[in-house]
């Protein structure tokens, strides 16, 4: 498959994209709009959750915890699953290679945090992941996958069990097919696809033709597209070109919660609201650091917040003295000082929106183990693959 996506639109800020609501279903869960947040590490913590939460509905996953990490109860990870008390629907991406530890790791996630969704994780790209078989590499090992996930979905019971993928190791090695088939025939209650491969990772253009050659393939559950979803715009023309039933957004928001105000505008078909000026995103982002400061305390979550500076500023004209205050604050009084040197009349600059924020890195050649393409029916766990941290 070429990298070029299709029939990628811009979003009308402030006018009207043309779009009808469409509901979407995971088991028993409904989704309206159509809209997930896709899992990313370091990012989708409850904070950020419940900051992109108000400004419209969606499904809203945690950061990637490890199935071993959570069988072995390491604290960090069980911080991670620690869901707000008014969040509708605690969802988790799991990691996991091992089918019995994953089966584990269900169970745990089920009886003891009382999550409702489950989303599995044979998606990241990164070499330290994918040097060990697992994230992007694991879908190469048919077998072994469909372990994996029959454990999952049998150890959820009535808690939905969904996986995300990419398109394949690289385009000489796609494995998108067969992975989508695998899932629904083990009972996922549906498959998103990030539309690169690992090899691309984060580089050129997401293949929108993969996600409906996808949908094509599998027709019993819902298929959910991921890929260069910048403005709402875009989810509607994904949705039109593709068939998919839904969309999974990530870097797009990142820096921009309001983006899911703009998605339920346009699949509602309502007015687009305005984009917001550096003021009210000033005013965003104390939020933001307020939201973590009370999770965390201030040092850690100060320190947390520093990496969505950037993301925040992204396309203003704010100059690099205003972005190194921003990344060195290490206090509320910090960001206040620094938040309060900004213009807030600055207007939001006209194709920010569609400015790359977060992973830009690729294309880079996918580290595999030793013989790994060719022992597609192995059955065995690879060794020391599921003894990663949670989150990254």
């Amino acid at each position: 498959m070429s990298g070029t996506a299709v029939g990628t639109v811009s979003g009308t800020v402030g006018g009207t994209v043309s779009g009808t609501a469409r509901a979407l279903s995971i088991g028993p869960i409904g989704v309206d709009p159509p809209v997930v947040l896709a899992p990313m590490a370091g990012v989708t913590t409850a904070a950020f959750r419940r900051l992109c939460r108000g400004y419209g509905a969606g499904l809203y996953v945690s950061e990637m915890v490890t199935a071993r990490a959570l069988v072995e109860g390491n604290a960090k990870t069980l911080q991670m699953v620690a869901f707000d008390e008014d969040e509708p629907v605690r969802s988790v991406q799991l990691y996991g290679v091992d089918p019995t530890v994953t089966g584990v790791a269900v169970r745990r996630l089920v009886d003891e945090v009382g999550v409702d969704h489950i989303d599995l994780n044979f998606g990241c790209p990164a070499a330290k992941v994918t040097r060990r078989g697992g994230g992007a590499a694991l879908p190469v090992h048919r077998t072994l996958l469909a372990a994996v996930i029959t454990a999952a979905v049998d150890a959820a019971g009535a808690v939905p069990v969904t996986a995300k993928f990419r398109i394949g190791v690289d385009a000489e090695h796609t494995t998108f097919l067969d992975t989508g088939r695998i899932a629904e025939a083990a009972g996922a209650a549906a498959v998103a696809l990030h539309a690169r491969t690992a090899e691309q990772l984060y580089s050129g253009h997401a293949d929108w033709r993969a996600i409906a050659a996808l949908k094509e393939a599998v027709r019993s559950i819902p298929v959910l597209g991921n890929g260069d979803i910048w403005e709402a715009g875009d989810a509607l023309a994904m949705m039109d070109a593709t068939g998919c039933d839904g969309v999974v957004v990530g870097r797009g928001c990142l820096g921009r919660p309001w983006l899911f105000g703009e998605l339920a505008a346009a699949f509602a078909g309502r007015p687009l609201p305005e984009p917001p000026t550096l003021g009210q995103v000033a005013r965003v982002m104390r939020t933001h650091a307020c939201l973590l400061v009370d999770a965390l305390g201030e040092e850690s979550g100060i320190r947390q917040f520093r990496k969505h500076t950037s993301w925040y500023v992204t396309g203003f004209p704010v100059g690099p003295a205003a972005r190194r205050a921003l990344a060195l604050v290490s206090t509320m009084d910090d960001l206040d000082a620094a938040l309060g040197r900004l213009d807030p009349h600055t207007g939001f600059p006209p194709g920010a929106g569609r400015m790359a924020r977060g992973h830009t890195n690729g294309p880079r050649p996918v580290q595999l183990p030793a013989g790994w393409l060719d022992a597609v029916d192995d059955p065995t766990p690879p060794v020391g693959a599921d003894a990663l941290v949670s989150g990254g």
